[in-house]
């Protein structure tokens, strides 16, 4: 069920974003769903138009849903359900960014130097003590 937040500080487009990539990484929503047409989600949500499209949009850029013309709105098939919750988790990441005022442009360097710092306090823990 398709929810909309007045009081969240998330625009609806992206609470609609969300929902959706969190339906099709949790596998509620399958490969080949049919989505309800924009104009029709709009009405139910009692959203504008654009604001649902621009939420489709979003997810078509980030591989979840692929449109085919008059035929409508589809669940892309995106690979296995492991594969959806890392893209789901990776999503996440870029909102919470966005959200901290962070540059996209930075994510790929931040998440290099955590991994880096993880790798390292891992290997560090597998070191035999020399006593």
């Amino acid at each position: 069920m398709l929810r909309i937040d007045s009081e969240s500080a998330a625009p609806p487009f992206e609470q609609l974003r969300a929902q959706f990539a969190a339906a099709i990484a949790s596998g509620e929503l399958a490969p080949g769903t049919r989505l309800p047409t924009v104009r029709r989600l709009a009405g139910d949500l009692g959203l504008a138009p654009n604001t649902v499209a621009r939420s489709f949009r979003q997810l078509e850029v980030d591989g979840l849903i692929e449109t085919r013309g008059r035929l409508g709105s589809f669940v892309a098939a995106t690979g296995d359900a492991r594969e959806r919750g890392a893209h789901e988790a990776a999503l996440l990441y870029l909102q919470r960014l966005r959200d901290l005022g962070v540059d996209e442009g930075d994510a790929e360097p931040i998440l290099r130097a955590v991994l880096a710092r993880t790798a390292r306090s891992q290997s560090a823990l597998e070191e035999p003590s020399h006593a």
